[in-house]
């Protein structure tokens, strides 16, 4: 896992929401994709906050996500990392932060994400083998 990269186990193409889509539009895509949260990107694709299932259900019983912009509900302190990355300083960040997902980034863009899952799945991959 030392000489295993980000872009080794990321997910993409990722599932992305714009700012100004609707709680409702972010409600339908984590449902449909099975995820627990996905990048906002600007028009270019640039990262601009993260929205976890976390988020939305704090609009949950106010009764309007039809009404609510995904910019109102995002996190923006997002913590995103190049393709190049080391498996093991994913690890470290998401256990020093308790963060699910990291979106990957290249030259300005979201190019993948990296969940707790994957690294799960990376480390399954690694000790099938004993």
């Amino acid at each position: 896992m030392k000489d295993r990269t980000a872009s080794d186990i990321m997910t993409h193409p990722v599932v992305t929401l714009a700012p100004e889509a609707r709680l409702t539009d972010a409600i339908k895509l984590l449902l449909r994709h099975h995820i627990s949260g996905m990048p906002v990107v600007d028009a270019a694709g640039r990262l601009v906050g993260l929205l976890s299932e976390h988020d939305v259900l704090n609009f949950a019983l106010s009764g309007d996500a039809d009404d609510t912009a995904v910019s109102e509900a995002m996190t923006r302190d997002v913590v995103g990392f190049p393709p190049e990355t080391p498996i093991p300083a994913l690890v470290e960040c998401f256990t020093e932060r308790r963060i699910r997902r990291a979106p990957i980034v290249a030259e300005g863009r979201v190019v993948g994400i990296v969940s707790r899952r994957d690294i799960l799945r990376e480390m399954m991959f690694l000790y099938a083998r004993y």
